[in-house]
């Protein structure tokens, strides 16, 4: 009897003790150290301005961001980085973009990778978030084996880029400038005309973010006869996914239907280029749908071509 409590016992204390051996909680201020120390030791360089600069931003949206860390017996073992996707590249229906998992390699295959993606699907739950997005380098093994083990499968979804250089002359009788507030209902009222669905939350959001965020973001307003013909919207992209080197994300375009052939998606996006151009960044990039026939003609007329990454999705 003394024995069957014994093992009991000590059953019991491996029980107590497997549970509190990986934690996972929300990411905090005081962990940036400890995020680019690992990020600098996978990736081979510091990143710690980007790291900064999500960890600020997700302080004053938390409605749009959500940030884990996983500890090993009290020690940071890795990270995980999301982003609520609310009508980025002509979506309908809420997504939360998966940008950064990292594992420190001492913590790896331990199950931190797998603890970090639980809390992420979690929080998209309670979101009303059904499916979980991300993109990885075709030659990333390691990461297309972890998205393969959490049950992601590719989606419908083309990831094209192109330098950003190039942009060609302006289209004439096209004027360009900056979006602002007073836009708003000009945009949401095309973005309608092209979509035919009512996204002014979205673009109430998006168009707050470009102003706000303007070291990180970039919006262009396309004018014809005074009028507001099309508008542009992208991020500056210095990290996300492992990127080492920084890229534009082309998220929100609309060109009021019968415009079209007045080059005003052509004078957005050769103003994109001129501007990132100021901005050192030397490559632009967007998820375009498969099904989006007239989207995809446009990118391909623009020079983009298909990327090294690939587009996945989980649903939930």
């Amino acid at each position: 009897m003394a024995k069957k409590k014994t093992g009991k016992k000590i059953a019991a204390k491996k029980a107590a003790r497997a549970p509190s051996a990986l934690q996972v909680r929300r990411l905090v201020p005081g962990d940036l150290d400890a995020v680019v120390r690992i990020d600098a030791a996978l990736a081979g360089r510091t990143r710690r301005a980007y790291f900064e600069r999500r960890l600020a931003v997700a302080l004053r949206q938390p409605e749009l961001h959500v940030q884990y860390a996983a500890s090993h017996g009290g020690a940071f073992a890795g990270h995980a980085l999301a982003r609520v996707l609310a009508g980025e590249f002509g979506r309908a229906a809420p997504a939360l973009r998966v940008e950064v998992i990292s594992v420190a390699r001492a913590s790896q295959g331990r199950g931190a990778g797998r603890a970090l993606h639980r809390a992420l699907e979690s929080a998209a739950r309670k979101r009303g978030i059904g499916e979980l997005r991300t993109v990885a380098a075709w030659r990333d093994h390691g990461m297309l084996r972890f998205l393969d083990a959490m049950g992601y499968q590719l989606a419908a979804s083309h990831v094209l880029e192109r330098p950003a250089e190039g942009g060609g002359a302006p289209a004439a009788g096209v004027q360009m400038r900056a979006l602002s507030a007073k836009d708003l209902d000009e945009v949401v009222r095309i973005d309608r005309e092209v979509t035919g669905r009512e996204r002014r939350a979205y673009m109430q959001q998006a168009l707050d973010e470009a102003l706000r965020e303007s070291g990180a973001r970039i919006s262009l307003a396309a004018l014809v006869d005074g009028t507001l013909a099309g508008f542009l919207m992208a991020r500056a992209d210095l990290g996300d996914f492992g990127r080492v080197e920084p890229v534009a994300v082309l998220d929100t375009i609309g060109v009021a239907p019968g415009l079209g052939r007045r080059g005003v998606g052509r004078a957005l996006l050769g103003q994109l280029l001129a501007n990132l151009a100021a901005l050192r960044i030397d490559r632009v990039e967007t998820v375009v749908d498969a099904g989006a026939h007239d989207l995809l003609g446009f990118f391909e007329r623009a020079g983009f071509e298909p990327a090294q990454r690939l587009a996945f999705v989980r649903l939930l």
